[in-house]
């Protein structure tokens, strides 16, 4: 056998006078290879799951905020006690992240995916029966904690579903889905209220069955090629942290803020303000497909270091507005810096360990909501001795992330930053 006679399944073949190389896939097999789980329309369903998957969190962790009041009459709690149920949803949530993508890559996306959406259906039903306001805490808590294994999982597996050149408007779409469910879920909430708060469990408990019929695709990954938590630890990761952690502390974790300055300092009405502060999350879901193909063009670093700058003058400027006009202005400006900045992060994250995606995305976002959480206890005690001066110093924390993105310089990966 000679170099000019190749051997028979290595280009020697014909097929309709044309040589044939039967090693080499076709084009429809290199497409599947390249997004796995996304050819077909089962592959399309799994796509648009993801999709309705990451409304899913937020949708559920706000869905209360309404209802508190109808919550303490119902089950006899004190206002305080019911205030609760936010918190026992979030807490968990952020803490549980910090190891929940690393875990869930290692047990399969798939299967944990799908466990994770049974656990919120179950306690989502049983918050629908809860008796008591302390039970009702416990339902929130496994609520929260099975939200931990589901928000990062599924942006990991969006990273495997699309092919590379769609990817960051496909995260940007993903983003716009999770802000749709942060601006539905007052919505939800309100109108379970009018009638009985229980439904809107019952409402959130029907959303997670249908969802657990397409996880995204992903197997075990046991032995050696299990991901470690280790290589998240590095400079880099934690740029990305801080980045994240203030992009909720000097931003989308101060709604608080801004409606105690619209009724105490412009006397804006409840009702008018909760209009005010709609443009916030709007932004995010109109523009997020948007920044995620814009930071295609310019870079997600320059456009989140730009985003971060924008946003700290405008969260500083809302804590000085003395019209409602003023303030719907800065705030929504602001909602659209954030949301451009939240875009790239993510965009970085998934990008940033290629074998362990699922852990750095559920890492960063740990540091994300931890950020909602020290917002009020670090800034509430500033706006009540100086208001301004709270919007000033939450929007300047913005100014970190700016700072952090640039200091990005050399991408692990060979992904263009």
């Amino acid at each position: 056998m000679t170099d000019d006679h190749p051997p028979r399944g290595a280009g020697g073949n014909t097929m309709l006078g044309k040589p044939v190389d039967w090693q080499k896939p076709t084009r429809s097999a290199a497409r599947a290879q390249a997004r796995p789980g996304s050819s077909g329309q089962a592959g399309k369903l799994r796509v648009f799951a993801v999709y309705a998957g990451a409304a899913l969190g937020p949708l559920g962790g706000g869905v209360v905020a309404p209802m508190l009041p109808q919550i303490a009459h119902s089950l006899d709690a004190s206002t305080s006690a019911t205030t609760l149920t936010v918190t026992a949803y979030f807490v968990p949530f952020a803490l549980v992240q910090l190891v929940s993508g690393t875990v869930g890559e290692r047990w399969g996306r798939r299967r944990t995916v799908l466990l994770a959406y049974l656990v919120y259906l179950i306690a989502s039903l049983l918050g629908t029966i809860a008796p008591n306001i302390a039970l009702l805490l416990v339902v929130r808590a496994v609520m929260g904690t099975a939200n931990a294994f589901i928000s990062p999982l599924l942006l990991s597996g969006l990273a495997d579903m699309v092919p590379p050149h769609r990817l960051s408007r496909s995260v940007g779409l993903l983003a716009s889905c999770q802000a749709a469910g942060q601006s539905l879920s007052p919505l939800l909430g309100g109108v379970a209220a009018a009638a009985n708060w229980r439904w809107a469990f019952v409402g959130v408990a029907a959303a997670a069955g249908l969802l657990a019929l397409a996880p995204p695709p992903g197997g075990a990954r046991p032995g050696p090629q299990a991901p470690r938590l280790r290589p998240l630890v590095n400079v880099r990761m934690g740029l990305l942290s801080v980045a994240a952690f203030v992009s909720y502390f000097g931003a989308a974790g101060l709604p608080f803020l801004v409606s105690l300055h619209a009724e105490e300092h412009l006397g804006i009405r409840p009702d008018l303000t909760g209009v005010a502060l709609l443009g916030f999350g709007l932004t995010g879901l109109l523009l997020g497909a948007s920044w995620g193909s814009l930071g295609d063009r310019l870079g997600p670093r320059r456009c989140g270091g730009i985003a971060a700058a924008l946003g700290a003058v405008l969260v500083a400027l809302t804590g000085s507005t003395h019209s409602l006009p003023a303030l719907v202005l800065c705030w929504t400006g602001a909602g659209i810096a954030y949301s451009m900045l939240n875009v790239c992060l993510q965009n970085l994250t998934v990008r940033e360990v290629p074998d362990n995606r699922g852990g750095a995305l559920s890492a960063v976002s740990a540091f994300r909501f931890g950020g909602a959480a020290m917002a009020p206890i670090a800034l509430l005690p500033l706006y009540h001795t100086a208001p301004p001066l709270s919007f000033v110093i939450g929007g300047s924390s913005l100014l970190l992330a700016s700072v952090g993105l640039a200091a990005l310089r050399s991408p692990r990966t060979g992904n263009p930053i």
